[in-house]
C-alpha cells in the first residue's frame, strides 16, 4: 500500500484538535486528525458547559484572556446558534465575601474590556424578586446581574470535526500516535487502530493537541523534549433535580474564594461545579469523589433555601483541565490561558504542542496555530472561521428554525423537533430526509422531547464518527441522562447490534 502523505497531522480530538483541523483544512492544507477514544472523550465533554467570557479571570488580572474571550463569544454565537445560547447570571451577594463596590468594578469592567457586546450588561437587583431570587435563602438581599453564554460543549467539539471533514480533512477516531519521527524533512508517523491495524503516514508538520497527554506524547510517541509541562487540575460537577422553573443561572461565591455554578441543565436538572484538585494523572480523575460531593453541596447550601444532600445527586462527572504549568501552586490560580510551543530547529518539520486553552478561545487559538506555522507552509490560505458558521450554524434564529422544521414535519412532536434543532441545527433536515411520521423514526428509546430515536442513532454514526452507546447517550446526545436504568439498558443493547456504517 503507498503511504499516505498529508501536510498536517493533528493529534487529538478535543475541541482545539477538531478546530485546529477545520481551520486548517479550510485554508487549504490535506489534514490528518487522530483521536485514540471518541471525539469530545476527554477534556472536552467534562467541562461546565458554557462559553464565559471569564469573569473569575478578572480578578487574577488575566486581562488578556478576558478581552479576547468576551470577543470571542459574540463570535460563536453567530457561528452557532443552534448550540450556544445566552445565558442570564445572578451573582447573590455576600458581604463576608468580596465587598459590593469590586463587584461593581469587575462586572463594569467586563462589560467593556471586550468592545461591542450583543448581551445585556451588568446591573444590580434587589431581592426579593419572583424571578432572579428563586430557589435562594430569603436572607440574601440583593445581587448582580450579567450575561454569558451556554454550550453543549462535545456537539461543539464534533461539529468541528464535521466541519473540517467537509473541507476534505481526514478524521480518524480509535486510531492512536505509535511512534514519530523526522525523515527527510517530514514526520513518518506510525498510527494503530483500536482493532490492532497499522498504517505509516507521512506529514510535513504535526500539531500536538492531545490535551492532558500532550507531554506524553511529545516525550513519548515523538521522542521530543520541552520545558513546558501541564498541570492537570481535576474539575468535578453534579447534576440535581432542578433548583428554580427559570432560565438565568446563578454564581455563587465560595468562602476558599472560588466559586460555584449553578446551570439549568437538559430541562429538568440543574448542572452544579466545578472543584479544582490537582491531580498526577488523567486516569486518577475519571469519578467525583466524596469530598468532592461535600464541597459542592456546602457551597451551594450557603445560598440556597433548601439545603441540598448526596440523595439529589442523580449524575456526576469529572475529567482532567490540562493547563500551561504557570507556577501557581494552587489549581484555582493556575492560568486558564493558552500556550504553543513550536519545536523545529533549523527549519526542520515542526511540531507545535498546545498546552492549556479553553472552550471559549479554541477558534482563536486555531488562528494563532496556523499563524505559528505560516513560515513552513508558504501556500497557507488566510483566516477564515471567524465568519463561517459551523455545520447547522446556518440559520436565521433557533426558534425560525424550529418553526419551520415543524411545517416541514406537522406530524412529529413539536418539542422532539425542537432538541433536534438544538442539537443538529439546519443538519436535522438531513437527519429527517424520508420521515412523516412518528413510525418513520424507527425504534424509540426514552420518552417525549428527549427520546433518542433509530433515525438519530444511525445518523450520528454515518456522518459523527459514533460507535459505541456512550458515544450516543451522552457524548452526541445527552439523551441517557433521561432514561432510567432499563431504558439505557435496552438503547445499548440496540445500538451494540446496529450495522457499523
Amino acid at each position: 500500500m503507498a503511504q499516505i502523505t498529508y501536510d498536517l497531522a493533528i493529534i487529538g480530538g478535543g475541541i482545539n484538535g477538531c478546530g485546529i483541523a477545520r481551520d486548517a483544512a479550510g485554508r487549504g492544507l490535506k489534514v490528518l486528525l487522530v483521536e485514540k477514544d471518541d471525539l469530545a472523550s476527554a477534556t472536552s465533554s467534562w467541562s461546565s458547559k458554557l462559553i464565559p467570557g471569564g469573569l473569575r479571570y478578572l480578578e487574577q488580572y488575566q486581562f488578556r484572556l478576558v478581552r479576547e474571550s468576551l470577543q470571542e463569544r459574540e463570535v460563536l454565537l453567530k457561528m452557532a446558534p443552534h448550540l450556544i445560547h445566552p445565558m442570564e447570571f445572578i451573582l447573590p451577594y455576600d458581604a463576608t465575601m468580596r465587598p459590593a463596590w469590586m463587584l461593581r468594578a469587575g462586572l463594569f469592567l467586563y462589560d467593556h474590556i471586550g468592545g461591542a457586546i450583543s448581551l445585556p450588561g451588568s446591573r444590580g437587583v434587589r431581592f426579593p424578586d419572583p424571578q432572579y431570587s428563586a430557589g435562594l435563602s430569603p436572607k440574601i438581599s440583593r445581587g448582580f446581574f450579567y450575561s454569558d453564554a451556554s454550550v453543549d460543549d462535545a456537539r461543539l467539539t464534533v461539529l468541528n470535526a464535521v466541519g473540517a471533514r467537509l473541507r476534505g480533512a481526514d478524521i480518524r477516531t480509535r486510531t492512536r500516535l505509535v511512534s514519530g519521527a523526522r525523515v527527510g524533512g517530514a514526520w513518518q508517523c506510525q498510527l494503530e487502530t483500536s482493532a490492532g491495524a497499522t498504517e505509516e503516514v507521512s506529514a510535513r508538520g504535526v500539531v500536538n493537541a492531545a490535551g492532558p497527554w500532550v507531554s506524553s506524547v511529545l516525550t513519548g510517541a515523538l521522542a521530543r523534549s520541552s520545558s513546558a509541562t501541564t498541570k492537570l487540575v481535576k474539575g468535578s460537577h453534579i447534576v440535581v433535580p432542578r433548583i428554580h422553573p427559570y432560565a438565568h443561572a446563578y454564581i455563587l461565591q465560595n468562602d476558599d474564594k472560588r466559586v460555584t455554578f449553578v446551570i439549568p441543565f437538559e430541562d429538568k436538572f440543574s448542572l452544579i461545579g466545578t472543584t479544582d484538585v490537582n491531580v498526577d494523572t488523567p486516569e486518577g480523575a475519571t469519578e467525583i469523589t466524596p469530598a468532592e460531593t461535600a464541597y459542592l453541596l456546602r457551597a451551594v447550601n450557603r445560598f440556597l433555601a433548601i439545603s441540598l444532600t448526596e440523595k439529589e445527586v442523580l449524575w456526576s462527572y469529572s475529567g482532567v483541565r490540562p493547563l500551561y504549568d504557570s507556577g501557581q501552586a494552587k489549581a484555582s490560580e493556575v492560568t486558564r490561558d493558552y500556550v504553543l510551543k513550536v519545536d523545529a530547529v533549523d527549519g526542520e518539520a515542526p511540531v507545535l504542542s498546545v498546552y492549556g486553552g479553553k472552550l471559549t478561545t479554541y477558534r482563536r487559538l486555531a488562528e494563532h496555530v496556523m499563524e505559528s506555522l505560516a513560515a513552513f507552509y508558504p501556500e497557507l490560505g488566510s483566516a477564515w472561521t471567524a465568519t463561517s458558521p459551523l455545520p447547522g450554524g446556518d440559520l436565521a434564529s433557533f426558534s425560525a428554525a424550529v418553526n419551520a422544521l415543524s411545517a416541514r414535519h406537522p406530524l412529529l412532536p413539536p418539542d422532539y423537533l425542537t432538541k433536534l434543532v438544538g442539537r443538529h441545527g439546519t443538519r436535522a433536515d438531513a437527519l429527517l430526509a424520508g420521515v412523516k411520521n412518528v413510525e418513520d423514526l424507527g425504534a424509540c428509546f426514552g420518552s417525549g422531547a428527549h427520546q433518542l430515536t433509530e433515525r438519530e442513532i444511525a445518523f450520528v454514526m454515518r456522518n459523527e464518527w459514533a460507535e459505541t452507546a456512550d458515544d450516543i447517550l451522552w457524548r452526541r446526545t445527552k439523551c441517557g441522562l433521561h432514561m432510567d436504568e432499563r431504558e439505557r439498558t435496552r438503547a445499548k443493547a440496540f445500538i451494540a447490534n446496529m450495522p457499523k456504517p
